[in-house]
């Protein structure tokens, strides 16, 4: 999973690529938990590219899109956003997998 750098380049992600932000931080222990399934999540839903947001890093984006609980994804096309499983609560991979079925793009 790719890490974003800065805010720039999010705003230029959002409009190239069909993307899956996961908001996270190193402290969290319901990320830490689905860590081992994101490669696979990754492989399994190659029409996306994946990005690790680090909430600490960039909490003025997590604002800016109403990111209050970690671990969250947010999904964007073409620059709109085209889906979102933003909660605080520890996630599964079957729950991330429902929720990348649901991104219509």
């Amino acid at each position: 999973m790719q890490k974003l750098t800065s805010v720039d380049e999010y705003k230029q992600i959002i409009e190239n690529e069909k993307v899956i932000f996961m908001f996270s931080a190193d402290w969290c222990p319901d990320c830490r938990v689905i860590e081992p399934v994101l490669p696979e999540l990754e492989e399994e839903n190659s029409t996306f590219t994946f990005y690790y947001v680090d909430r600490d890093q960039f909490i003025d984006l997590c604002v800016e899109l109403d990111i209050f609980g970690i671990p969250s994804f947010v999904a964007f096309h073409k620059g709109k956003e085209v889906g979102r499983y933003v909660n605080k609560d520890r996630k599964s991979k079957e729950q991330i997998q429902e929720f990348i079925n649901t991104i219509t793009v």
